[in-house]
């Protein structure tokens, strides 16, 4: 078995790794690089391989840096089969076909507002419809047979609706024994809101891919996250301003939802208006109510009690562009969350663009910002944005609760991996920035852990 690290090496996005046996070739995940407009553009675009030599991708969830460029490869040749949960299955369909409607539409407004330098959307509608085409769910918990002695397994990761550490297995007459490698994708946290913790492998394995995206933090209490929420928010609605929050549309809008309900019904907060501006995020929302079988016990009850963890009479979903441009004339106290979570693409540019400017507003970031992207330099105090080519000054606050993060932290990513430690070989540190992978490597071979490196891109490693 041959693992080569394509993507989200030594950086927290572009998730895609290549893994061969037997003769054939996969990909686990295949995501979209985000970060600055032209060093994404030339990750995004093409291959370091020939798309038309994959036999089949395997999927761990529905986020775009994990599958976000699905619709790249099937129109560089690829024809084989996507395997995911059916949860991922069905939020995939929507958010692939969502993200090429936003690429197509933010070309457009670029190249109107800059006809001297017009850009081509990265893939199109018929791009999206064809890698979903190619999508089957398969259950948690059952192998399925990939080739000739290659099978794969999706245990639980926790992270959001239907997401998957994969575990591939190969049997060979020329192997004593199975090898295995599992790759957690995005590892959950555990005793959250709303979703099952993550799974443990049943079977010991060789090899473990790990992210490391909080590989050099802890999360704060969940207690502590809340009060954060709450004073945040709270000081916005007595200046009467407006709080923008970029959260992606898949999980951290849904937790965002849950936690503001619980706010202000207990009166925490005062009474005000919620809107999800997305119609991503609304048609996510109903594929959450169809999947309550990734719901942990918690979240279940209340469903059976006749209750909605994502819908209160203060909050509405909006669809239509004229329903978000009407948002523009809204006062505070108000909560607007908008895709995308890291402030690259969708209509939470518009959102800043409008609210930026006045002091009176906040933008709240509850999520990781990579660098590179827009969320991070709002983050990092930027007192001016480029925002579709124009300049924006930032009079806004700005600022970040921690905690809402669906990620394991530093101390979940060590405990998983310590609950893999029978039999395992070697540990590969990916999808965290530098520092982060480097420093978890560090302290997972200090606790005993074989074989850990952060492997370099593009190099292929035998197990």
């Amino acid at each position: 078995m041959k693992l080569t690290f394509r993507g989200a090496v030594r950086t927290v996005t572009g998730s895609l790794h290549e893994v061969e046996a037997q003769g054939r070739r996969y990909l686990v995940d295949c995501g979209l690089y985000q970060g600055r407009r032209a060093e994404a553009r030339r990750r995004n675009e093409g291959f370091a391989f020939d798309p038309r030599s994959i036999d089949g991708v395997l999927l761990t969830h529905a986020h775009m840096d994990h599958a976000g460029r699905l619709p790249t490869l099937v129109r560089a040749g690829f024809d084989g089969p996507i395997w995911a949960t059916a949860a991922t299955r069905d939020l995939a369909a929507v958010m692939l076909r969502d993200s090429a409607r936003i690429q197509e539409s933010d070309a457009a407004y670029w190249n109107r507002k800059h006809p001297d330098e017009p850009i081509e959307p990265l893939y199109r509608a018929a791009d999206a419809e064809a890698a979903v085409g190619r999508l089957a769910g398969v259950p948690y918990g059952r192998w399925f047979d990939l080739a000739g002695g290659v099978r794969a397994l999706f245990l639980d990761a926790g992270h959001i609706l239907g997401s998957a550490q994969v575990l591939v297995e190969v049997r060979s007459g020329a192997l004593a024994a199975p090898r295995r490698v599992l790759y957690t994708g995005d590892l959950g946290r555990r005793d959250v809101p709303i979703l099952r913790d993550p799974e443990t492998a049943p079977v010991p394995v060789d090899a473990l891919v790990m992210e490391s995206t909080y590989g050099d933090r802890l999360h704060p209490r969940g207690e502590d996250m809340q009060r954060a929420l709450a004073e945040a928010v709270g000081r916005a609605a007595e200046r009467r301003g407006v709080v923008v929050v970029p959260a992606f549309s898949v999980g951290r809008t849904q937790r965002l939802v849950y936690h503001l309900h619980r706010l202000i019904d207990d009166h925490v907060l005062p009474p005000m208006d919620v809107v999800v501006d997305s119609p991503l995020s609304t048609d996510v929302t109903e594929i959450h109510r169809l999947h309550s079988e990734c719901f942990d016990e918690e979240a279940r009850g209340w469903l059976e009690r006749g209750g909605d963890p994502f819908g209160f009479a203060r909050l509405r979903y909006t669809r239509t562009s004229d329903e978000s441009k009407a948002l523009n004339a809204r006062q505070g106290p108000l909560v607007i969350i908008s895709a995308s979570g890291m402030c690259e693409s969708g209509r939470i540019l518009h959102h800043l663009r409008q609210r930026l400017p006045d002091g009176r507003n906040l933008v709240l970031l509850v999520g990781y910002q990579a660098a590179g992207t827009l969320g991070r330099r709002l983050q990092e105090g930027a007192s001016e944005v480029r925002i579709f080519g124009e300049t924006v000054g930032v009079r806004a606050q700005v600022e970040t609760v921690s905690g809402v993060s669906a990620h394991a932290d530093r101390l979940g990513l060590e405990a998983h991996a310590r609950s893999h430690r029978s039999g395992l070989g070697a540990v590969y540190v990916v999808h965290g920035e530098e520092d982060a992978s480097l420093a978890l490597a560090r302290r997972l071979s200090a606790d005993g852990l074989p074989g850990v490196m952060v492997p370099e891109e593009g190099r292929a490693y035998e197990l």
